[in-house]
Formats: C-alpha cells, structure tokens, sequence
C-alpha cells in the first residue's frame, strides 16, 4: 500500500502553483494600483476561506501568528517589489525560498531534507536561472532588496504552516489575508480611486476567490502531507506555467531558454516527488511486514 495521503499532498500542492500562477494574468486585466488589487483580493480571498472553516480556531499560538505574519509580508513585500524592480527580477528572487526553506526547514522542523530533494534543488534553481537569463536587471538595487527578503518569508510561511500539520494551519492564511487587506486598505485611502469597471470586477473576483482562496485552501490541504520542502519545490512549477497562461491569452511565443528551464524544473519536481512517494511506500510495506506478526501474535493471545 502506498500513501494515499502524500499523494493528496503532492496533487494539492501543485493545483496550489497552477492557481497561483494566473495571478499576474489577471492582475494585468485589472487597471488599478497594486496596493488596491492586493488589499481587495486579500479580503475576498478572506470570505471564502472563512466559509470555508466556517467556525475557525483563532488560539494565536506561535506557529499560527507567526505564519500569518510572514504571509503578510511576503504578499506586500512582493506587491512592493513588483514597483521597484522587473516582475522577473522580483519571481527570480522570491523563488529563491526553496534553497533557504531547506535548511530553515531541518533547523526548526528537524525535517530530513532527502537526496532527491538535494539533487533536485540546484536543478530547479538552474532552471530559473535559465527562464530568466538576461532579465535579472542590477540598477533596481531597493526592489532586488525587497524580493529577496520575499523570498525569506516566503520560505517562513511554509515551514510555520507545517508546523500545523497536526491542527488547521487554514486560520494562519485568514488571519494573514485579514491583516494585508487591512493594510494595502488604508495605504489605499493615500492613493487615486481606482476605476471601478465591470472588466475590472470580474478579474477581482477571480483573483479573490479563485487565484487565492481556492489555492490557500488547496495548500493547507497539502502543507498537512508533505514535508515543507517537498511543499516548495513543487510550488516552484508556478513560473513554468505563468509563461503558458501568456502565450495562450496574449500569443506571445516562449523562447528556447524558457521551454529548456522550464522543462529542467517540472522533470527535477516530478523525478524528486516520485522517488519520494516510493520511498513512503517501501517504509509503509515494511511497518505492514512488522505490524502483521505482532498483530498474529495477539490475536492467539
């Protein structure tokens, strides 16, 4: 028998990338100020997931304030980011967080980070390198500096998240949409009115519901199954299907450079999660080899 559970894990993990990764479609349909998309989209996305949980658990343990907080800020630290730097530049550096989640990640979870997650993650951070070769611009010098600190608490939020994987890691999400919406709220009262279309509606309202409290109901799912790692990795396909998303709606051909990395990724993820699901499957078939004898034994006792 194998894990049904990791697989859930694995399969939840990547419908989570796959939603993520029609955010910036949608944010470009949308003709307002970042500040003003991310707070709406953070209270929308804050409805749904409370309809979700319908009577949320809101004990503000550590592990649960503190995944709400680095959620926040790697929302607003990336909205900041895409401002003052290239969306490249800011994806490229966010995307960084699978290498600091390795090692944040044994440190506080004392997760065992496998070979395959090893070998995997110069692969996919190989891979990025390549989608965005020529792209990474070096006069931005403060938005470099913000996608990098996105990309910290980015890696944070997956291992405050698995910290939960015993409880409902879903308040940390509500709690932290809560908080984005109350700030990018207020900024926005020092900001232009944005025009309120019926274009620009619909978009939000994917973005809300769809792009982002769909998807975080989707990762709490899997940050339940998966190690913190494995949760990183496969959420890394995101800029692999971004790409697609605007060759589709915007006939915009991917070069060589992205189909090479982009393939060097998806294989790197897909190679890593399946050796490491037959790994769960050899270690059950072992503990059912153990159990079966013990079990025997009782039952003629």
């Amino acid at each position: 028998m194998g894990n049904p559970g990791k697989s859930v894990g694995i399969l939840a993990i990547a419908g989570t990338a796959f939603l993520w990764s029609i955010a910036g479609l949608f944010i470009k349909i949308i003709d307002w100020n970042p500040i003003a998309i991310a707070g709406v989209r953070s209270l929308i996305a804050s409805v749904v997931v409370l309809i979700y949980l319908r009577r949320p658990r809101l004990h503000l343990s550590f592990p649960q304030v503190a995944a709400a907080l680095a959620y926040a800020a790697t929302m607003l630290l990336f909205v900041s980011a895409n401002k003052t730097t290239t969306a490249a530049n800011a994806i490229l550096l966010q995307y960084l967080a699978p290498t600091i989640t390795a090692f944040v990640g044994a440190a506080l979870l004392r997760e065992h980070t496998r070979v395959e997650h090893v070998v995997a993650l110069p692969i996919v951070m190989a891979g990025m390198v390549l989608i965005f070769a020529g792209k990474l611009d070096r006069g931005q010098l403060l938005g470099n500096a913000l996608a990098l600190a996105s990309a910290l608490t980015f890696s944070l939020f997956f291992v405050f998240m698995r910290m939960q994987k015993d409880s409902s890691p879903l308040e940390s999400v509500l709690l932290s949409h809560w908080l984005t919406a109350a700030i990018c709220l207020v900024v926005s009262l020092f900001l232009p009115v944005p025009q309120v279309t019926l274009r620009s509606l619909a978009a939000i309202a994917v973005l809300g519901v769809i792009q982002t409290g769909l998807s975080a109901i989707l990762f709490s799912i899997a940050i339940k199954r998966i190690s913190a790692v494995q949760a990183n990795l496969v959420s890394v396909i995101e800029p692999v299907f971004s790409p697609v998303w605007v060759f589709l709606a915007l006939g915009e051909t991917p070069g060589v450079n992205t189909l090479i990395g982009g393939g060097a990724i998806v294989l790197a993820v897909t190679t890593a999660s399946i050796i490491d699901a037959r790994r769960g499957e050899e270690a059950g078939a072992r503990r059912a080899d153990v159990a079966r004898p013990v079990a025997a034994e009782a039952s003629r006792g």
